[in-house]
């Protein structure tokens, strides 16, 4: 049942279209228990992520969907269905939408016509049942269920549960639900792939995800998955262990895309004047130039698998490359003679044409992109970043952050600075924070006494205390100078000189092993985890741990690395690059599957924790 669109994910050594059609057969199941045509009214948050699991058209084509609307409180367009399927996760102020469109809908008369149900995404909630029940609409419904989506695949060797939220309910509201959800999501993944071995992890987070894993293990009741184990190690990280690295600039092209323009559920949305012929350009109505042109990038598309870990700067010697081969084959057809040669020739070309539409898309993006890093702005953002991560100036405040902020620059892009010098100086002098502090508040707004208390409750800004950042530096190499951009040998390319912390931790586990390091775990936040799945003697392959040299030569060993609380792109690539190299090595190679709560950029960190400030004052709710 793998749709043509999941070929890709069947690519590495964990097959995730078995992952995707699990998820896909049981919300199938779902909707076909209503009986009769059907329209399915979306919470906004989650048509991305099931549109990787269930393509609009089988829906249409084969399960009776004859609608599908975007869930608004103006209530829903007229329809003559049967069934109407709310489908929405748990949260109160999507509660008011549901229940004003069922008044309207009653008001209409429609209800005597028509059957309501509700279908909560990952878990039903008390809370909401209660809010519908003071509404008066509870009642309405047939039925209220729950579909318990948990890590989608995105990639061959990529996993999000797009819990978009998740670090910000864990370290601002205390709210450890979506750690409940991750552990759930590893029973199911363990359901389909085997019981994993080896767990390690490291931070709060993680312990408290193991713990639930040994709970939830222990009500099975001895009752598991009979299939030999296919992922030999868990290696679970709290974000809270690397906050530097997420708030540095990506420069591989795809963290790149995503810095700049957002990737949302494996699509992004791009200005449309770029990839317009002249043709389009004079026969286009005013709206279609304006409308955003949207892409999905995966390695389904072979140019852009090639391209998305590499450093930007190596971009254009690839796209130029390949533009030759492609006018290369293309002039083949000249050289063709007999009619084998031309019938071999025409069955390459819907290959060389897919191939020619790439190259002309992705040229496109880099020129994009490419206007937004050469921009002096970026640079030198850039230049501080870059600064303050080599420790050149951090006790003291910044004249680029102090510029940055009398010109009032976008308040996210001066907060990420101001947290990354607190985190490379081992937090702020009092008397740099008080005069940070004191400038924001006066040049953005009061208001933004709660966005500089939650950057400290979260971890990223705090006063000066013990120096742990200069020798967990050192010690893990995470500055690597004259690093090779264009055929890099150390992650660090995927920073232009940093190797992210976190990716260092998943590299070290695998070789020497964390006892090498145990000065530098103890620095970092939270406490060490390692636990061993004991697994059925029939089941046991011949493996050892992910720190034990005593495997079989050349046996590949794959890690699945849990990220909770968010990865970036460039993480992912770092992760995937180490996989190479391994590959590359005589010793025993390793592959890697990330997973994670949901993909991050710095923007969106620093826009996640002033976002309470947006709602306060939509909701009117007094500040103090």
């Amino acid at each position: 049942m793998a749709g043509s669109g999941a070929a890709h994910l069947n690519t590495s050594k964990l097959n995730l279209g078995i992952l995707r059609d699990f998820y896909r057969r049981e919300f199938l199941e779902c909707i076909d228990k209503c009986i009769g045509s059907k329209a399915l009214v979306w919470d906004d948050g989650l048509t991305g992520p099931f549109g990787l699991i269930a393509e609009a058209s089988l829906l249409k084509e084969q399960h009776e969907v004859e609608r599908m609307f975007r869930l608004q409180s103006t209530g829903l367009p007229a329809s003559n269905v049967q069934n109407i399927i709310f489908i929405t996760r748990p949260k109160l102020s999507l509660m008011s939408t549901i229940a004003s469109c069922l008044v309207s809908e009653e008001t209409k008369g429609g209800q005597s016509r028509k059957e309501f149900y509700l279908l909560f995404v990952p878990r039903k909630s008390l809370l909401c049942e209660k809010k519908l029940k003071e509404a008066g609409v509870y009642g309405s419904f047939a039925s209220v269920e729950e579909f318990n989506l948990g890590l989608i695949p995105f990639d061959s060797d990529l996993l999000s549960m797009e819990m978009d939220e998740s670090y910000r309910e864990c370290y601002l509201e205390n709210d450890f639900t979506s750690m409940f959800f991750a552990a759930q999501s590893l029973m199911t993944l363990q359901a389909l792939y085997g019981t994993i071995p080896y767990i390690y992890g490291k931070g709060d987070c993680a312990k408290q995800v193991v713990e639930m894993l040994r709970r939830m293990k222990m009500e099975q009741g001895g009752f598991e998955p009979q299939i030999s184990p296919q992922i030999d190690n868990l290696l679970i990280l709290d974000r809270s262990v690397d906050l530097l690295t997420p708030l540095l600039y990506q420069l591989t092209y795809e963290g790149l895309i995503d810095e700049v323009f957002n990737i949302k559920n494996t699509n992004v949305k791009l200005p449309p004047e770029k990839f317009l012929t002249q043709e389009e350009k004079k026969n286009s109505k005013e709206e279609a130039l304006t409308e955003p042109k949207k892409f999905i990038l995966n390695s389904a598309d072979e140019l852009f698998a090639e391209l998305r870990d590499k450093n930007f700067n190596a971009v254009g010697t690839i796209v130029s490359r390949k533009a030759k081969t492609i006018t290369a084959e293309f002039d083949e057809r000249h050289a063709a003679k007999t009619v084998g040669e031309m019938k071999q020739f025409v069955s390459k070309l819907p290959h060389l044409q897919a191939a020619r539409n790439s190259l002309a898309i992705h040229t496109s993006i880099a020129e994009l992109i490419k206007e937004v890093t050469d921009s002096e702005g970026f640079l030198d953002s850039l230049r501080c970043q870059q600064e303050l991560i080599h420790g050149i100036d951090t006790d003291k405040v910044n004249p680029y952050i102090e510029d940055s902020i009398a010109k009032m620059e976008p308040l996210s892009s001066v907060l990420r600075l101001i947290c990354i010098q607190s985190i490379c100086n081992d937090g702020l002098k009092p008397k740099v924070l008080e005069y940070y502090k004191r400038e924001i508040i006066q040049t953005y707004g009061f208001e933004h006494l709660v966005t500089l208390s939650n950057l400290e409750k979260s971890g990223f800004l705090r006063p000066h205390s013990n120096k742990t950042y200069q020798v967990i530096r050192k010690t893990l190499r995470l500055i690597v100078e004259d690093v090779n951009e264009q055929n890099p040998n150390d992650i660090a390319y995927v920073y232009s000189g940093y190797a992210p912390l976190s990716v260092r931790l998943a590299q070290y586990l695998a070789r020497p092993g964390w006892r090498s390091i145990t000065e530098v775990l103890n620095m970092l936040p939270g406490p060490k985890v390692e636990e061993v799945q004991q697994i059925p003697m029939g089941l046991r392959k011949r493996r050892a741990s992910v720190t034990s040299s005593q495997s079989s030569m050349g046996e590949q060993k794959l890690t699945l690395v849990f990220f909770l609380g968010g990865v970036t792109q460039a993480e992912v690539a770092a992760l995937r690059f180490l996989a190479q190299q391994d590959d590359a090595n005589a010793g025993v190679p390793y592959d890697y599957i990330v997973a994670t709560t949901h993909i991050i950029t710095g923007t969106y960190i620093m826009e996640t924790l002033t976002a309470d400030i947006k709602r306060y004052s939509r909701e009117g709710v007094p500040l103090y």
